[in-house]
């Protein structure tokens, strides 16, 4: 029988407002990469390997607790192709946090990082948070790029680095688990130095993010 605060249940969640803090994250990243299905992993605990483009935009809804607190996070999943994206960087603005995602068996998707990371820089909060994730790390006879580049990569933009496989549910709560303390974080200091956060979005005190180990599988 399902509890009452079951987080399975994307209808009611959608639904619930019994929280004390919301945020809002997009995964961005070229087309295929697999942001749907590490949304759907995340959100649903399922997974297709059949692949079919998003059109424009959708989102899914799924509460968690952190720092003793009940978070309510909107997980907007933009499609990857070009002709979409004046649609997908309408939703920048507001977001919290972005999950910036490449495959690592397609160098032309790791190549388009630098420029996900501008159109971020461009269009969203100048706080917003950004996690680099290799997604599809299943795929290791067909890996083009060692985890030290996707690391190095990061290390350059300023993100945190994770390799993940929605497929084989690896790192995929870890990696919205620590996006969320990270943004937590942040919303601390900012407080501590003044600026105050974008509206519709509370501070969370005490933050003790739990740390999580980087997968190079």
């Amino acid at each position: 029988m399902a509890s009452a605060n079951d987080t399975h249940q994307p209808q009611k969640d959608a639904a619930d407002q019994n929280f004390d803090y919301m945020f809002k994250l997009l995964i961005i990243g070229n087309s295929s990469v697999g942001k749907t299905s590490f949304l759907f992993r995340y959100a649903d605990d399922s997974f297709t390997s059949a692949f079919v483009s998003t059109v424009g935009i959708d989102f899914k809804v799924k509460t968690v607790y952190r720092n003793e607190k009940r978070v309510k996070l909107q997980i907007w999943d933009t499609a990857g192709q070009e002709r979409y994206r004046t649609i997908t960087t309408a939703y920048y603005r507001g977001a919290m946090g972005f999950l910036l995602m490449y495959d690592i068996s397609n160098v032309d998707s790791f190549n388009a990082v630098q420029d996900w990371a501008t159109q971020i820089k461009t269009y969203s909060w100048d706080n917003a948070q950004v996690l680099l994730v290799g997604n599809k790390c299943d795929l290791e006879d067909d890996r083009v790029i060692p985890a030290e580049d996707g690391r190095r990569l990061a290390e350059e933009l300023g993100f945190e680095f994770f390799e993940a496989s929605a497929k084989e549910n690896i790192n995929v709560k870890q990696v919205f688990e620590r996006l969320v303390d990270v943004i937590c974080e942040k919303m601390n200091e900012s407080l501590e130095n003044g600026p105050v956060p974008p509206s519709g979005t509370t501070q969370l005190n005490d933050a003790s993010p739990k740390e999580q180990s980087n997968c190079s599988c």
